[in-house]
């Protein structure tokens, strides 16, 4: 059985596809690896300059593993790939569920407001 209903306009792609949910899987494993690959250059750029920054130590509260060093730099890759992924799934995860809910709470506004004539004849 469908839904559709006949005489209600189409709604233009520009807005289907504003609100068509957010892939969770792959918006982290894009997140993810952009961030892995970008700890790890940037530690790989550590290892190879001659007096690496400070700074770079730092990733080491962050990732557990990290260091200016070449295992270091994958064990770091690694923690931040998973961190990033878990952080981009979630922020998916909510984006989808709040524009969900803002659409089932619009929904039931209309088809109240639709039959509030209806139920003061009863």
């Amino acid at each position: 059985m469908s839904t559709h209903d006949p005489t209600t306009p189409e709604l233009p792609d520009d807005l289907v596809l504003a609100f068509a949910p957010i892939h969770k899987r792959a918006l982290g494993m894009a997140v993810g690896l952009v961030m892995a690959s970008t700890v790890f250059v940037v530690t790989a750029i550590g290892v190879l300059v001659p007096q690496p920054p400070d700074v770079l130590y730092l990733l080491g509260y962050f990732f557990p593993g990290h260091d200016v060093s070449w295992g270091g730099a994958l064990r770091g890759a690694a923690g931040a790939g998973f961190a990033f992924f878990v952080a981009a799934w979630f922020l998916a995860f909510c984006r989808n569920f709040v524009l969900a809910a803002s659409v089932w709470v619009a929904r039931t506004r209309a088809e109240l407001a639709q039959t509030h004539d209806f139920l003061d004849h009863i």
